[in-house]
């Protein structure tokens, strides 16, 4: 029985994030530049959008790019950036084929101005979609978007528009760049490492994390088939005992 076979569909998680690790290792492995498994890592990503898709998972979110990418040579960086602005417009397209809309999180200003803009039409034209939400997190820290919520709620209590007091989980959750988006319930990372990485970390408080040997570039729908299913074995109390969710 294969991986698909066996998830459950009433049990799936609402939302996926992955943190895509590895492109650089499998490039090396077959002897190519780092940018080949940054190429072929796209696919990967294809892949998998079509199979959340396939399945019924509402929201898929992707590291693409984090802050600390940055430090990455110039060279790559900018290679990165091109790499970006082909796939978001190539994929426009089959975004709206498969009913897909196109959001992004992060410090988006940061970016080229090209990828801005080519980034914002895209997710205009993919806006009325609503059978799954792809999230690209691009120039993104989790560090930074905690110390953007509390500056702005610092600054709402400073103007006395709310105080102190009613600054509640929800309220804070509110201020993040994913305040329309559900957490997260499985986490997967690729590549063998085991951190998150300054992804997603006030979202991911009670999110199930999979770690797979396998490297981006070689990781299919069948690969996350299989994370789901490991995730639907899990037994998700929440603080409470067993005896609880009976």
């Amino acid at each position: 029985m294969s991986f698909k076979e066996q998830i459950d569909i009433n049990k799936l998680p609402e939302h996926i994030a992955i943190i895509m690790d590895g492109n650089g290792r499998w490039a090396k492995n077959q002897g190519k530049f780092r940018m080949f498994g940054h190429e072929s890592g796209v696919l990967s990503v294809k892949d998998i959008v079509e199979g959340c898709v396939d399945i019924g998972v509402k929201y898929l979110t992707v590291y693409a790019f984090s802050t600390e990418n940055w430090n990455r040579p110039i060279e790559e960086v900018n290679a990165l950036m091109e790499l970006l602005i082909s796939t978001i417009n190539e994929q426009a397209e089959t975004l709206n084929k498969n009913n897909v809309r196109l959001n992004a999180i992060g410090d988006i200003k940061s970016l080229p101005q090209k990828c801005i803009d080519d980034l914002a039409n895209v997710m205009e034209v993919t806006s009325k979609n609503n059978r799954c939400t792809l999230t690209l997190a691009l120039s993104y820290s989790a560090k930074w978007e905690i110390l953007e919520a509390a500056k702005k709620l610092a600054q709402q209590v400073k103007d006395e528009n709310i105080t102190v007091d009613q600054i509640t989980e929800e309220v804070f959750a509110a201020q993040l760049t994913t305040k329309n988006i559900p957490d997260p319930e499985l986490m997967i990372r690729t590549s063998g490492e085991h951190r998150v990485s300054n992804f997603l970390l006030w979202q991911m408080a009670y999110t199930e994390l999979y770690f797979t040997e396998t490297l981006w570039p070689d990781f299919r729908r069948e690969d996350l088939f299989e994370a789901i299913v490991d995730y639907q074995k899990r037994e998700r109390r929440f603080g409470k005992i067993s005896e609880q969710l009976n």
